[in-house]
């Protein structure tokens, strides 16, 4: 009952009230954003929904546009300026999707929304992430972020779809918080942001055990 029917009650009426109480806030990032990232300050990608209905994600831009001598992209770490650094660590890059949550795209609470490139390379278990829609946090998010493993990661999605709950809901919001505060899992071991998810080699498991 909570999932089909007051969790988009919810998930409408907080995103609104949010971009009304943190409007002061936005259009001062809006302005440190232009002035930081030399342009516009909106980072916007298409990115698989529920069901794997294709909407377009926006967030602050974390990274500037710097290229080489050829014209292609720096790579992320050199690109991810000190003032990026300071919006991925606080989470501050997510807030403009608190308007994909007004619009129904997203929710508050469920599987972040990855690249489209990646749902060819999921397999038959990783697709159910995509049975509901996607969160502006999520359960591995406040268990680890960017420092586990793509395999534990959706093997956590995958749980949450199973198991959504109003309680389950205000503890991950809860975790979260102090993920953020910790500025745990921004990184993972080898990355400046989480490296590129090419599919899951045939024999590897999650190592992630579900808590019940």
């Amino acid at each position: 009952m909570y999932a089909k029917c007051f969790k988009r009650i919810i998930d409408f009426t907080l995103s609104l009230l949010g971009l009304i109480i943190l409007s002061p806030i936005l259009l001062v990032l809006i302005v440190l954003g232009t002035l930081f990232m030399r342009g516009n300050p909106f980072f916007t990608q298409e990115r698989p929904g529920k069901d794997e209905k294709i909407f377009k994600l926006i967030k602050f831009r974390t990274m500037d546009n710097r290229k080489d001598k050829n014209g292609n992209l720096l790579p992320d770490e050199i690109r991810l300026n000190k003032y990026g650094r300071f919006l991925r660590a606080s989470s501050l890059d997510e807030l403009p999707e608190l308007v994909n949550i007004l619009k129904g795209d997203m929710s508050i609470i469920g599987p972040r929304p990855l690249l489209v490139a990646y749902l060819p390379r999921y397999n038959e278990f990783q697709h159910h992430r995509h049975d509901v829609r996607p969160g502006l946090t999520g359960y591995a998010q406040a268990h680890g972020r960017n420092a586990v493993s793509w395999e534990d990661k959706f093997a956590m999605d995958v749980w949450y779809t199973e198991h959504i709950t109003f309680i389950e809901d205000v503890k991950i919001i809860f975790e979260t918080i102090n993920t953020v505060l910790k500025r745990e899992g921004i990184s993972s071991e080898s990355s400046a942001t989480m490296e590129v998810f090419m599919g899951t080699p045939e024999g590897v498991t999650p190592k992630w055990e579900a808590p019940y």
